[in-house]
């Protein structure tokens, strides 16, 4: 993407997410089938990965509206992508592909040579997707997870 915005069609506009697109995205992702939402998706906690991951995650727009994301970020080491979502009615348009592209684009920029993301195991139209384009599931490696309580550290 050589700009801030880029146009998929005559009818799909490619941009940087932003902080205000909180509402659009989350009734996106809560509408999607297969995406995980947590209370780290709460509005304050997705303005900090934004403002900490400045410049890697899009949305993509028809009509003002959002009809697809993706969230992008990294440790300096390796790239997570988060919340790739189009809207069931956008689908078939190419909007996902162009969205991965722009976040692994901008991941490049910063120096990310590999990047991992996280697919619900009962979603199997993103283990589909995700497989159809390039990407390698691995064997050998669990996830281990632990909510942190600030009151059990003291």
């Amino acid at each position: 993407m050589t700009g801030l915005t880029e146009n998929v069609n005559d009818k799909y506009t490619i941009r940087m997410m932003r902080a205000d697109d909180y509402d659009q995205a989350f009734a996106l992702w809560n509408g999607l089938e297969g995406l995980g939402l947590s209370e780290a998706d709460s509005p304050e906690r997705i303005a900090c990965f934004l403002q900490r991951n400045e410049g890697l995650s899009y949305v993509c727009e028809y009509e003002g509206s959002i009809v697809g994301t993706i969230m992008a970020g990294h440790d300096s080491r390796r790239g997570f992508l988060y919340h790739l979502g189009v809207a069931t009615e956008h689908r078939g348009q190419g909007i996902a592909p162009l969205l991965v592209n722009e976040a692994l684009s901008a991941l490049l920029r910063e120096g990310i040579d590999k990047c991992h993301l996280f697919v619900m195991e009962h979603n199997e139209a993103g283990q589909r997707f995700w497989s159809a384009n390039g990407w390698e599931k691995r064997d050998g490696i669990l996830l281990y997870s632990k909510g942190l309580d600030s009151r059990r550290l003291e």
